[in-house]
Order: C-alpha cells, then sequence, then structure tokens
C-alpha cells in the first residue's frame, strides 16, 4: 500500500480498459511500481480507488480471459 500513497492518484499513468467499451461506465487502471494495480472509476477518479496486489491482480486476469466473470 505505500508504492500507492508514494505515487498518489494523481500522478498514477491511467489508462481506460479495452473492455469498458464506449459507455460511460469506464474501469481505469494503472500500473504501479511493484506490479501493484489501482482501480477506479473513470467517472468519479477523485473518489475510492482499490489497489489490487501483483498476485490478485494474475488471478483476476486469468479469470476474465477464461470467462469466469461473465
Amino acid at each position: 500500500m505505500s508504492t500507492y500513497r508514494a505515487l498518489g492518484p494523481a500522478h498514477a499513468p491511467w489508462r481506460t480498459s479495452t473492455y469498458s467499451g464506449n459507455t460511460g461506465n469506464c474501469v481505469q487502471v494503472a500500473e504501479l511500481a511493484g506490479g501493484h494495480r489501482a482501480v477506479r472509476d473513470s467517472k468519479h477518479p477523485a473518489g475510492p480507488t482499490l489497489l489490487v496486489p501483483p498476485v490478485g491482480w494474475t488471478a483476476f486476469t486469468a479469470g476474465l480471459r477464461s470467462g469466469h466473470f461473465g
């Protein structure tokens, strides 16, 4: 968690998920030091941000690829 605090959400290199489409319901992801990821809602960039450790991100993206979530 200290990596996220050191970087700060305003300075994170955010990108919009390609899976969000053009619906206005966008998820943004920032790659942080040490393989951590930060996730936020693009409609509320100053709102809550979820910090995901590398092992969690790997499991999450593997689940997406396998169709586990949809």
